[in-house]
Formats: C-alpha cells, structure tokens, sequence
C-alpha cells in the first residue's frame, strides 16, 4: 500500500528531476556544477545525527554549516520534557531559516512513540525512530506482544498526521535477523510502521545486502556505518565499528545493488563519531563514496 504524501513533507520525501530540484534550490552544489553525478544521485537524500555536530554554535549555525558542507537533511533525539520546549522551538526555528529540513527524529526505546510524533510535527518531519527494546526478565514472548502493543498504540496517531514509526535494528539480541523482522513488522500491519535499516548493525550477524533483499520495500529509511568483523574479533565487538565508510566489513557495491532492485528513494543517515566542521566534511565525502551520491 503506498503511502500519501502530506504537504507539509512532501520537500522531505520528493524525489523529482535534476530541473526541477535546482530550479527549488534543493539539489547538492555538486549535481549544480555539473559534477559526476553518482548511481544514487537525486535517488538518496545524506543527513547526520544531530548530535554528531560538536563545534560550539547556535543551532541555526550548526545547521547553515551543515548544508554547507553538502547534506541534505538532519534527524535530532527527541526532547520530550518541558523544561526542552525552547530548544524543540529553536531547532525547529533554525531549521527553517537555513532551509535544512529535519527529516526525522530519534526517540530511541522511549515508549511514549505518542509524543515523539507530536515532536516530529513541530519540526516538519516525517518518521519516528523506534528501538524495540528487549527486555529479558520476561519471557520473550511476553516481551514480543508487549513491545509490538507499545507500537500498535501509537499507529492511529501515526496515520492521523502521517509519520511513519520506523524500527531500527540494533545489538539488543532482538529481532536480529531479516526473517524476525519481516515477521515482527507485517504482523503490525500498516503501512505506517516500516524499518529503519543500519547497514553496519547487522554486519555482527549477517549481510546488510541479505537484509535489503528480505525486507526490500519495508525499508524507509537508512543509516549508515561501517563495521569490520577483523577489527571485532581481535580488539571487541565494538572497536568494529571504528573504520571510516568502505573500508571495513560492508560490501558497499553489494549493498548499492540492493537498494536498486528495490527501488530505494529517501534518507540516508550517518551514525558515527561526529566532530567539528573538518570531520563533518569528511564524512559526507565517505558517505558520497559509499552510497555513489
């Protein structure tokens, strides 16, 4: 079932022709300059973690520094306690005025989705990231209804505004293989509750490609990593993760072909040690490299 595209967020989920995106002003300086375009040029959308900025600026400088520097887009943790309204305002407000849309935001394994959709509507987003947590005090099937109950509760509230709840796959020992997650999704039934794939989440136990190839359009958006299983096995499991993009574990052409056959069109996100206005530029050259941007 396709999905509607709102009007608030259809800039955030639109993929339209080269033309068209300069003529909005919405197409990367590369594509602009009549640079090499890449196999996912205009296909795929590169953002960071808000939190991955570290130098000492306002929020709207953070964010003028990051279109700047090439991305697309931002997805910030949600801030659902009062004393956060000021910031939740400025963000939002700083979002706007660089014209850097905030695509989506974190909200982790909190359980109140509810509220982290009425956040995402402040900023102009479209989907909350879910964790599914695991709980192994419980039984697992009990922990299985009772995290998909969480998610089921905050279904109606998604479609009403049109959010998507997106379920990230992580290192909980939960839902850590293609087929679980397949299963744990469908039986949610809705088109508003989709995955959120981490390319380099899986490596520990799989193939990011095998996992695009089963949940294939079940996947809304991507975030980005590396991990190199060498590194893992003689320094721990999570010094694995440390590799700059394509030079770890991730068969990165094997992944691209992937997102091919399925047709993938939206955000790609990264999710590594983040830094000061160097770092942030080198990351967004390794995500063009990996991604073919």
């Amino acid at each position: 079932m396709p999905l509607p595209i709102h009007r608030r967020t259809f800039a955030g989920q639109a993929f339209t022709t080269a033309a068209g995106l300069v003529a909005a002003g919405t197409l990367s300086s590369k594509v602009a300059a009549n640079v090499r375009q890449g196999q996912f040029t205009d296909r795929i959308r590169k953002a960071v973690k808000y939190h991955m900025v570290t130098e000492k600026l306002s929020a709207l400088d953070k964010l003028k520094m990051l279109k700047d520097l090439g991305f697309d887009g931002v997805e910030p943790r949600t801030m659902l306690n009062p004393e956060d309204a000021a910031k939740v305002k400025e963000l939002a407000n700083a979002s706007e005025a660089a014209d850097l849309p905030i695509h989506g935001v974190i909200n982790s394994s909190k359980p109140d989705i509810v509220s982290a959709i009425d956040q995402a509507r402040i900023f102009g987003a479209n989907s909350v990231l879910h964790v599914v947590r695991y709980d192994r005090k419980i039984g697992y099937m009990q922990n299985y209804r009772e995290t998909q109950d969480i998610i089921r509760r905050a279904i109606d509230h998604a479609e009403k505004h049109e959010i998507q709840i997106l379920i990230e796959n992580v290192w909980a020992s939960y839902l850590i293989e293609p087929l679980s997650m397949v299963r744990f999704v469908d039986e949610l039934d809705s088109p508003w509750v989709q995955v959120y794939f981490d390319v380099g989440n899986v490596v520990r136990w799989g193939w990011p490609q095998h996992w695009i190839e089963v949940l294939g359009k079940r996947i809304g958006k991507l975030d980005i990593k590396e991990y190199d299983l060498n590194v893992a096995m003689n320094e721990g499991m999570r010094k694995g993760f440390g590799m700059p993009l394509g030079e770890g574990s991730v068969e990165w052409d094997k992944v691209r072909a992937e997102l091919l056959k399925i047709d993938y069109l939206g955000w790609a996100t990264a999710e590594v040690p983040g830094g000061d206005r160097n770092r942030l530029a080198d990351i967004a050259a390794q995500m063009d490299r990996v991604l073919d941007l």
